[in-house]
């Protein structure tokens, strides 16, 4: 093997690489985008329930039925 065809086959694994690095790269850019948004989802139902626990009445006191 020759030393130009070392470095033809160095260079096609290079651009192979830096394409499979791109790809990663937006893959994780996009699951960041999803990721976000499902945080501020999670965010807003947090939100919502807390306030409709709020609004629920007092905790009913545990009883034992009348049978007992």
């Amino acid at each position: 093997m020759t030393d130009d065809d070392r470095i033809a086959r160095l260079e096609a694994i290079l651009a192979e690489q830096e394409r499979t690095i791109e790809e990663l790269s937006g893959q994780l850019a996009e699951q960041w985008t999803v990721v976000d948004r499902l945080r501020r989802k999670l965010d807003v139902l947090t939100e919502r329930f807390l306030a409709v626990e709020e609004q629920s009445g007092a905790d009913v006191p545990v009883t034992k039925p009348p049978h007992w």
